[in-house]
């Protein structure tokens, strides 16, 4: 399917309303999954022409996403990375959890930004952080699709690595779902219970009554309502 490719028209728009001269893109994934962290990409692109075909990574087939990744590491100004643990988001709840992954990953960069693109609607960051949340921004704004490509073939990356790790870990087919919810990855988890690597917070485990006493319980009704939402669909 066609579709329009990224611009750097926020960018431009930050830059002049703001005075902003360091501009960071940040997107996430792994806020769906069952099993791993989740991991945010901060990037700064500057004001260049990208790579051809740069997207949002959803819209790119694998083969297509690790090569452009791989072009990307080359041609961003900077970019960092930021996990947030499976223990980090049942302690603290996904939004905090994402939260301390994009602190983490704005920090390591190495020039702090003076403005932030994010990708959603809801602005997670927060003070003292300059923030800009564009709806679809990995689709619109160069600086958050690269941010969210590089953040997805990292994360993919991590998660067939914990696959590899041990045969016990085989059954729940990690490369292939990167986590998220899939028929093999349901069927592990019946069989085999939740791996250290699992979220155990999360709603999957109230359909697994043999395995339901290991869920824990978040200290905030409020944060687990957040994001209730997608952990039962299969995205991956």
């Amino acid at each position: 399917m066609p579709y329009e490719p990224p611009t750097h028209t926020v960018e431009r728009s930050l830059r002049a309303t703001t005075g902003a001269k360091i501009v960071a893109g940040v997107d996430e994934v792994g806020r769906g999954a069952w099993a791993g962290p989740v991991t945010v990409c901060a990037a700064v692109t500057g004001l260049r022409r990208p790579p051809e075909g740069l997207t949002d990574s959803k819209l790119l087939t694998p083969k297509r996403r690790n090569a452009l990744a791989a072009e990307l590491g080359g041609w961003v100004t900077a970019y960092a990375l930021g996990d947030a643990s499976p223990q980090e988001i049942d302690d603290l709840g996904m939004t905090a959890a994402l939260r301390l992954a994009a602190v983490r990953a704005l920090e390591g960069l190495p020039v702090r930004p003076d403005a932030v693109i994010l990708d959603g609607k809801h602005d997670y960051l927060g003070n003292p952080w300059r923030v800009r949340t564009v709806i679809k921004g990995d689709q619109s704004c160069i600086a958050v699709a690269a941010a969210s490509v590089i953040a997805k073939v990292r994360r993919d990356a991590l998660m067939a690595e914990l696959e590899a790790e041990s045969d016990q870990y085989a059954a729940y087919a990690f490369g292939a779902n990167a986590g998220y919810p899939s028929p093999v990855h349901k069927a592990a988890l019946e069989e085999l219970g939740p791996t250290p690597y699992h979220r155990l917070s999360w709603s999957y485990l109230d359909a697994l009554p043999q395995w339901r006493h290991l869920k824990k319980v978040r200290l905030s009704a409020e944060a687990a309502a957040l994001e209730s939402g997608g952990q039962l669909g299969f995205d991956f």
